[in-house]
C-alpha cells in the first residue's frame, strides 16, 4: 500500500492519494503467474486515476515495472475509499470492505516487550530501510477466490521511500 504524501505524475498532482497492489502467487513471486489486484483511492479525479493506473501497470518506472512483469492475471484497477493512519508499526489501513491491515511490533517471546528490528537494503527496489513487524490484522476479501485470505499475526513491515524519474506518457 502506498500513501503519497507529496509528488506528481507529469503535471498531475498526486499528494494525498493512495493505491495498493495485492496479489496471489502460486510459487515464488519472481516465477510469475501472479494474480494481482490494483486498488486506487476513489477520491482521485479522472486525471489522477489515469496517472495512478499508468504507474500501477508498470508503464512508467518504479517497482510497478517488476510487479507488472510477474503478473499474468491483472485485475482492476478498482476504485475504493482508503482510510489510512500512518504511524510506523502502529499504522492502520482500510480499503472499503476489501482490505484491512493493522501493524504491530514483533514481541520478544520471553519478555513480551516490543522488539525494534530494521532491515537495511541499500539496493532495495521498493525501499532502503524497513521496520520489521507483524500484522495484528491483515485480511483481504474480494470477489476473486484467489484473493481472499487472512494473514493476521504474520509478517508485516513499514517503510518510507522516495520514487523519482518516472515520466508521464
Amino acid at each position: 500500500m502506498w500513501q503519497i504524501t507529496e509528488g506528481r505524475f507529469g503535471d498531475v498532482p498526486l499528494a494525498g492519494l493512495s493505491m495498493c497492489w495485492l496479489a496471489h502467487s502460486p510459487a515464488a513471486l519472481h516465477k510469475g503467474n501472479v494474480t494481482g489486484l490494483t486498488l486506487i483511492d476513489e477520491k482521485a479525479n479522472a486525471a489522477q486515476r489515469a496517472a495512478l493506473t499508468t504507474l500501477s501497470q508498470g508503464k512508467s518506472g518504479g517497482p510497478w515495472v517488476i510487479f507488472s512483469a510477474v503478473t499474468a492475471h491483472p485485475l482492476g484497477p478498482k476504485f475504493a475509499p482508503f482510510q489510512v493512519e500512518t504511524k510506523a508499526l502502529d499504522s492502520r489501513v482500510r480499503i472499503g470492505d476489501l482490505y484491512e491491515v493493522e501493524l504491530g511490533p514483533i514481541l520478544n517471546p520471553v519478555t513480551s516487550e516490543a522488539e525494534e528490528i530494521y532491515l537495511d537494503k541499500p539496493t532495495g527496489f521498493t525501499s532502503k530501510r524497513l521496520t520489521l513487524g507483524r500484522s495484528k490484522v491483515m485480511r483481504l476479501k474480494t470477489e476473486f477466490n484467489l484473493l481472499n485470505y487472512d494473514h493476521s499475526g504474520l509478517y508485516g513491515e513499514f517503510s518510507h521511500f522516495d520514487y523519482s524519474g518516472e515520466a508521464a506518457g
